[in-house]
């Protein structure tokens, strides 16, 4: 293992895990990190807990979030989750490097799955002159996502300073995979052992995908929870969250999911490799992130 690429298995199934870096999310752009993460909770609340992880809300004023993408190699072709921010930042756009330096080019890529229209999601579909940079593969996206960025729905419920990047990227990176574009818009097995359904909140069409192998399972979460302080609180919701109510939602669902199937569980912005698992001891749910090898 590099420091931007972790591997494992799901039964049978090789994956790797691959840092596109991070972006930390500071005034004056964002709001502070609480603010940010937790819109609809009490302070009191938010710093009692945010005391259990030896976090002082006071000093917490910018949220560092990493930005992991998955390779799935599942029947000997190259699956790819989501492509990371590209040049958003200084800081991001290290996916290609990574998992060229895990021994995979952005031509062996067979498919491109995208839990969501977002910037640090879509990113990296193209390169700097618009070309594809996954020239050999087909893309997978919701139908209801792919319509929202697309055909003006975006445009007419985006009101925030943020809506022109969020708009802007969309524009410049989902239009030159419609011609390799799979849509789905119910629960789909894409290849074999891996199952994309729609989990919206976050976004309009935002997807979850579960990878199987004999009795082995992982979901991958996307943005469905942003921080792992969202699992042991999942009634929190975030300012990037769209629609809250139906965000809390699918969240219970997906993490009572998780801890009924024993799945490892993959979230994008969580410390890399952004693995672990769901448990339910005291607060309703708990993530035990995996044990990383040491030295």
């Amino acid at each position: 293992m590099n420091a931007g690429t972790y591997r494992f298995t799901v039964g049978a199934i090789d994956c790797i895990a691959a840092s596109d870096g991070e972006l930390s999310y500071a005034p004056p752009d964002f709001p502070p990190a609480p603010p940010l993460l937790f819109v609809n909770a009490r302070d009191e609340e938010v710093n009692e807990r945010l005391r259990l992880h030896d976090i002082r809300a006071e000093q917490w004023t910018q949220w560092t979030s990493p930005y992991v993408c998955l390779a799935v190699n599942t029947g000997g072709r190259w699956l790819l989750i989501d492509t990371g921010a590209a040049a958003l930042a200084p800081t991001t756009g290290k996916l290609l490097g990574n998992l060229q330096d895990a021994g995979i080019d952005a031509g062996d890529i067979d498919m491109v799955v995208l839990t969501h229209g977002h910037p640090d999601h879509i990113g990296g579909l193209t390169n700097a002159d618009g070309s594809l940079a996954f020239p050999g593969a087909s893309y997978c996206m919701c139908r209801h996502e792919w319509e929202f960025w697309t055909c003006g729905e975006a445009e007419e419920l985006l009101d925030d300073h943020l809506s022109s990047v969020l708009i802007g990227c969309a524009r410049r990176n989902l239009p030159p995979i419609r011609g390799r574009l799979e849509l789905v818009d119910r629960t789909t097995e894409i290849a074999p052992g891996v199952t994309v359904f729609p989990s919206p909140g976050h976004t309009p069409g935002h997807m979850a995908l579960v990878i199987s192998s004999g009795d082995e399972h992982l979901m991958c979460v996307g943005d469905a929870v942003l921080h792992p302080i969202h699992v042991e609180c999942p009634e929190w919701y975030s300012a990037m969250d769209g629609d809250p109510e139906e965000m809390v939602s699918t969240r219970c669902r997906l993490l009572g999911r998780a801890v009924r199937d024993g799945a490892l569980v993959h979230a994008f912005h969580f410390p890399f490799p952004g693995l672990g698992r769901i448990s339910r001891s005291g607060d309703p749910w708990r993530w035990e992130p995996v044990s990383l090898p040491t030295g």
